[in-house]
Parts: structure tokens; C-alpha cells; sequence
């Protein structure tokens, strides 16, 4: 069979630019949506008295048997036949005859693949909010049994202020949280339907552009024809909330390779998440969220790729906008692999509680707290800041931490230190005073459990 569109055409087209600028090799993804799209325009065909209804039942029949060869694996893609929705129409005509090729009456391929796309954002999007949860649920279980285990908090990567460990893993939670709304509120734009705008301008037949919008579960249409077709900002939209997702992966992944190195020895990954070394047999690499952190840098590019590729475009489609889908499809599967993997590893990760706390007992991080326990009995805070500043130097200097200073030491410093010093600074007694609405106090830690289990399981 000649090409569908080639009444045109003088000459057959090369086959170097058949190979360049066919889609068929990644567009495929989108078979299954290009059938529910048709199945849809095919049925409000018929209902409108566009084409009759034995020819409607006849394309129905043949679009579920096409349906049935791509699940069972069973069709041969063609690259002369370009892009999916080519294809799919070639086999179609070939299954039921010259009848098939009434199923493009009043739309275009510029509405369809919009469509499709439409259709399969929906679908992604709905998947990767479930394996958000996932991960926010494994870190729910891990900060439940961790709020009174205690380590150093760090700022510029120093150590600053004991806290709660179950508080830093919620802190990943609300992160993810954000990141789940911001996907969720994203398919208010992904549920409009473009079909029927066809090639830009709309069709000449009587269609009902709300009875295909309503087949498919689209909440709106289109208002206006140019925009149905060229409107790829629900993609953009995706592929930057999807950075922000994997930058807060790739955060978290950074700390899961610091605590489980053998400096900070806070965590140990389950060995299903790690691998070994070719010549080195002590070693135990944390690849998975090494790897998890590498992965950042592509769901940039695309992000960066497809608004480069939008930026000149002019309305209504360019052949340009094919290059609008790998980046696409490459952000879902990289999205769902990592959030596939974070979730098991988080949950099977090891707690080094021992070490933590001994941590916490080996630095200055309960400093402030001296100034607070001298401001609360009349000393300025600035003032307070400097006094302990000269004795993490002094206790510097005579190799202990503050814990580790006598009475009398302290008292060179100021009278108003007290034996109660003692019980102000242990770290349990440092976390716990921290008790304001969102803090690490251990009160305020189980708030926050209760709060994100209602966000979790609403």
C-alpha cells in the first residue's frame, strides 16, 4: 500500500528521511491510547450520523482485534508508515478494508497525538502519585520507630543541633507530599480534550466534541482549535514538577550515601540495594542511590529540552513537536524505576541507633543550649552567644565536649551556672525541649507522625 497522504506526490519518499523522521520507534508507547482515543472518535462518529452504523461496529471490531495483536506482542511496526497512529490506521484498512479508512473523517494526526498524549499523561500521572506514597509510606514506618532516636543535625554539612531522626525523614515526607500535590493538581490540565480540534482549524462535519471528551473521562475541551493541537505546557508541566521530584530523590539519596559510609556509619543499606567491587572485597557501594542521585541530570534535560524545542514555535503543530515525546517517555520510566527502588530500600534500611547516639555525645552540637540556659537567667543572648563560644574553645583546647566539664569549669566562665547544667545539656533533654509546633521535640515528632498518616491514608 502506498502512503495514506501521498495522492500529492509525484516521487516516493527518500528513505533516509523516512528513517529520520519517523517516530514509530519510541511514538509506539502510545498504541493502546491511540486505539482508546479512536474507539472514542468512532463511536461519537457514528452517534453523530458521520459514518453509519455497520461501518462503525465494522471499525469497533477491527480496532479491539488490532488492540488484542498488540497486547499479545504480535504486530511488526513499520517504519515507512511513520508514527503510531499511521501504522495502526495501515492495519486497520488491511484488517477490514477500505472502510477502516473512515475512521480519520474529522480529525487530524495534530489532534490525535495531542490526544494520545493527553491520555497517557493521565495515566503516568495517576501511577507515579501511587509510587510517591509508596516512598512517603516507607518513610512514615521509618520515622515511627526511630522518634526517639537521636542524631546530629547538620547545617553546611557541620554538625549544629541534636535532633530527632524520625523528624528528618518526615522532613523527606512533606517534600514528597508536595511533590504528590503538585502531580495531582496537574492533571486539571492534563484532563482536557484536544480531539476534534483536527489539523488546527476544526472540521467542517457535525461532530460532538463533548461526547468523545466525555467517552474518555476528559473533564474539559479545548475552547480554542490552534491551542488543542499546539499545547504542550501539561508536558512541561510534568517534566518540572518531575525535577523537583527527583531533585528531592536525589537529597535524599545523597544522605543515604553519607550515613552509610563508614564516616558517619548511621545506616546500613540492605545488600539487595548495593553491589560489591571488582578487586576491593570489603567494599559495599550504595550504587542504587548513587545512581538515583545520577539520574537528576536527565530529567533536567528534558525539562530544558522540550522548552528550547517550544520557545520559537510558531502556531499551530511543526514537525518539530515530534521530538516533544522521548524526553517524555524517558522521564516516566526514570521516575518509576527510582521511586520503584526508593521505596523497598528505605523501608529494609538498617538503623544504626548505637552509633547515632554516640555521635551526638562526641561533638559541641548542644552549645545553644547553654546560651538558652544562661538567657533564661537574665544574661542577654548575644551576650550568653559569646560566653559559650569561649568555652567550646576552651573544652576544645583541653580535648573533652561541654558534658565533660566540671562545675567549677563552668563557672570560670559565669556564676550563674548551676549543677542543673548537666541535665540541660544531655541530648535527649536537647531534643525534647524543642517542643514548638514543628520542631524535633519528641511531642511534636509524634504530632507530625499523626498529621502525615492523615495526608498518607485520607
Amino acid at each position: 500500500m502506498s502512503k495514506l497522504w501521498g495522492g500529492r506526490f509525484t516521487k516516493p519518499t527518500n528513505k533516509l528521511v523516512e528513517e529520520y523522521t519517523s517516530s514509530i520507534g519510541f511514538d509506539q508507547k502510545l498504541a493502546l491510547q491511540d486505539i482508546k482515543g479512536s474507539l472514542a472518535h468512532v463511536e461519537m462518529l457514528g452517534h453523530c450520523g458521520i459514518i453509519t452504523d455497520e461501518e462503525k461496529n465494522q471499525i469497533i471490531k477491527g480496532l479491539h482485534t488490532i488492540q488484542g495483536k498488540i497486547e499479545n506482542g504480535e504486530v511488526e511496526y513499520s517504519v515507512a508508515d511513520e508514527d503510531i497512529h499511521m501504522n495502526i490506521e495501515k492495519l486497520l484498512i488491511e484488517e477490514i478494508g477500505p472502510v477502516g479508512g473512515k475512521l480519520h473523517t474529522g480529525r487530524s494526526r495534530n489532534d490525535q497525538v495531542a490526544t494520545d498524549m493527553h491520555l497517557y499523561m493521565r495515566e503516568k500521572t495517576e501511577e507515579l502519585i501511587e509510587l510517591v506514597g509508596a516512598v512517603q509510606e516507607a518513610l512514615v514506618t521509618q520515622a515511627e520507630g526511630n522518634v526517639d532516636t537521636i542524631l546530629p543535625g547538620y547545617t553546611h554539612l557541620q554538625r549544629a543541633q541534636p535532633i530527632s531522626f524520625g523528624h528528618h525523614l518526615l522532613a523527606y515526607f512533606w517534600m514528597f507530599e508536595r511533590d504528590k500535590e503538585r502531580l495531582q493538581d496537574s492533571l486539571k490540565r492534563i484532563n482536557w480534550s484536544p480531539l476534534g480540534a483536527a489539523a488546527l482549524a476544526g472540521t467542517p462535519y457535525d461532530i460532538d466534541r463533548q461526547m468523545t471528551a466525555d467517552i474518555l473521562g476528559f473533564e474539559k475541551v479545548y475552547p480554542n482549535s490552534l491551542d488543542a493541537v499546539s499545547d504542550r505546557d501539561f508536558i512541561l508541566e510534568f517534566l518540572s514538577i518531575s525535577s523537583i521530584l527527583i531533585t528531592h530523590i536525589s537529597r535524599l539519596s545523597e544522605e543515604l550515601i553519607l550515613w552509610s559510609s563508614q564516616e558517619f556509619n548511621f545506616i546500613e543499606l540492605d545488600d539487595e540495594f548495593c553491589t560489591g567491587s571488582s578487586i576491593m572485597p570489603q567494599k559495599k557501594n550504595p550504587d542504587v542511590p548513587e545512581l538515583l542521585r545520577g539520574k537528576t541530570g536527565r530529567i533536567y534535560g528534558n525539562l530544558m529540552g522540550l522548552l528550547t524545542l517550544l520557545k520559537g514555535l510558531p502556531l499551530a503543530y511543526n514537525k518539530d513537536m515530534q521530538e516533544d515525546k522521548e524526553g517524555m517517555f524517558d522521564t516516566v520510566d526514570t521516575l518509576e524505576g527510582a521511586l520503584s527502588l526508593l521505596a523497598p530500600m528505605l523501608a529494609s534500611m538498617e538503623v544504626k541507633k548505637g552509633e547515632m547516639k554516640t555521635a551526638v555525645k562526641e561533638d559541641y552540637s548542644n552549645a545553644t543550649d547553654i546560651a538558652d540556659y544562661l538567657a533564661v537567667k537574665g544574661m542577654p543572648f548575644r551576650q550568653a552567644h559569646e560566653v559559650i563560644g569561649k568555652i567550646v574553645l576552651y573544652a576544645i583546647e583541653e580535648g573533652k565536649y561541654l558534658l565533660d566539664l566540671s562545675i567549677g569549669e563552668y563557672q570560670q566562665f559565669s556564676e550563674l551556672f548551676e549543677e542543673d547544667i548537666y541535665e540541660k545539656l544531655a541530648p535527649e533533654q536537647v531534643v525534647a525541649a524543642r517542643n514548638s509546633e514543628g520542631g524535633t521535640g519528641f511531642k511534636q515528632v509524634a504530632n507530625q507522625l499523626e498529621l502525615a498518616k492523615s495526608h498518607l491514608y485520607e
